[in-house]
């Protein structure tokens, strides 16, 4: 992507770069501690080669089931692993300022209620921060649903994290709107290619409708889990259809991805999309303050119930 053309008041706003790569579920690590010091060593080393974000996909933690001593273990023993156990060293290799680092998800158990959740984990410029996800799959029954969507800051943009099936949910598109937004970040695990298109043409359209940059990060692989023993998709990144991005190339994507590890670097226009938001004169519908209930939206009877056809039989000749 082209850098963004310095304005004549001020010197030119860089882009922000943010890397995305697959997590190959059967192929990271035999131990626990493997398992850890590959997530960061990916982190670091992204960051080393000068990027700003890095996305890890959803459910990444729980790959870490075939690996615990205990071979009956649950998403709960997976949890105490990752935020009691490994959480010290992780904050001490990635809480750094300047940086950030979306780590993919993994279970947390609430102290208060002992419910649990589908938690990302968010290195942000020094801080561990979190989003959890809101709306489940069927096979997520052991999870609760998350109650609240953060807005974070990250070299200069704003940022949702949207976990895989929220952003199939418009909704919660709605309620970002006029906010501004200016990056979704979508770490995903599925495991069919009709789950991976849902999340990548719903990502494509969330771009549109918010006027931002979203980018889709997928688990990939196999492994003996409970939770994650299939895994497929694509990395992706879509960029609003306006003409402020005609220099840009607006759909980035790999190829579908069954295993192994993908990366995807894509430099994000931070002043073409805040310009964009600002810019009255084109058909934007992040601009729109629509806001109908369903009491609003009027059916007409007539297609709801059709009279019945009338069926002839034919004699036969």
């Amino acid at each position: 992507m082209p850098d963004t053309a310095p304005s004549k008041n001020s010197a030119p706003r860089p882009n922000v770069k943010v890397e995305a790569w697959t997590f190959d579920v059967g192929d990271a690590g035999k131990t626990v501690d493997a398992f850890a010091e590959e997530v960061m060593h990916r982190v670091e080393t992204a960051w080393a080669g000068g990027v700003d974000i890095v996305l890890l996909p959803e459910f990444l933690w729980a790959a870490l089931e075939p690996l615990m001593p205990n071979k009956d273990a649950d998403m709960e023993d997976i949890a105490k692993v990752v935020w009691v156990d490994l959480m010290p060293r992780l904050k001490q290799r990635l809480c750094r300022k300047g940086k950030h680092a979306i780590v993919g998800t993994a279970p947390w158990r609430d102290p208060a209620n002992g419910h649990l959740h589908n938690r990302a984990i968010i290195f942000s410029d020094g801080r561990v921060l979190h989003q959890d996800k809101m709306f489940l799959t069927p096979w997520e029954h052991e999870f609760r649903a998350g109650k609240e969507l953060y807005v974070f800051e990250m070299s200069g943009l704003r940022v949702a994290v949207i976990i895989c099936l929220d952003i199939e949910v418009p909704e919660l598109s709605s309620r970002l709107r006029g906010l501004n937004i200016d990056l979704l970040l979508v770490p995903s695990a599925t495991e069919t290619i009709y789950g991976s298109e849902r999340v990548t043409r719903c990502a494509s359209g969330r771009a549109i409708e918010l006027g931002c940059a979203v980018v889709v990060c997928p688990l990939v692989g196999k492994c003996d889990s409970s939770m994650v023993n299939l895994n497929l998709g694509k990395i992706a990144m879509y960029l609003p259809a306006l003409k402020a991005f005609d220099a840009y190339d607006r759909t980035e994507d790999t190829r579908l991805a069954h295993q192994g590890w993908h990366s995807l670097r894509v430099e994000i226009p931070e002043a073409v999309i805040q310009d964009a938001h600002r810019k009255r004169k084109e058909t934007n519908p992040s601009q729109l303050s629509v806001n109908m209930t369903p009491d609003e939206v009027q059916i007409d009877e007539s297609a709801r119930t059709q009279p019945p056809k009338k069926i002839v039989r034919r004699q036969r000749m």
